[in-house]
């Protein structure tokens, strides 16, 4: 892939070398992971292509993003 992924600007849905990439794993345990239900993937189209929300991949990695939710409940105090 000649892009560099940077965690900053990853797009919402990620394809399964993006992801791989990410997380320094081969292509196959993406997917094997996604059989197991550690990284549940999105089906699109006909062939049944598979995409991660990256939310999810970013979980893997520890990091979770600012809920605005808990951030508004905090503030009605």
């Amino acid at each position: 892939m000649a892009d560099k992924l940077s965690l900053d600007n990853l797009p919402d849905l990620l394809t399964v070398r993006e992801v791989a990439e990410i997380l320094r794993v081969s292509p196959l345990t993406i997917k094997r992971w996604g059989k197991r239900g550690k990284l549940p993937a999105i089906r699109i189209n006909s062939r049944g292509d598979r995409r991660y929300k990256k939310e999810a991949v970013l979980w893997l990695l520890g990091i979770t993003q600012k809920s605005s939710t808990s951030e508004t409940q905090q503030s009605s105090y």
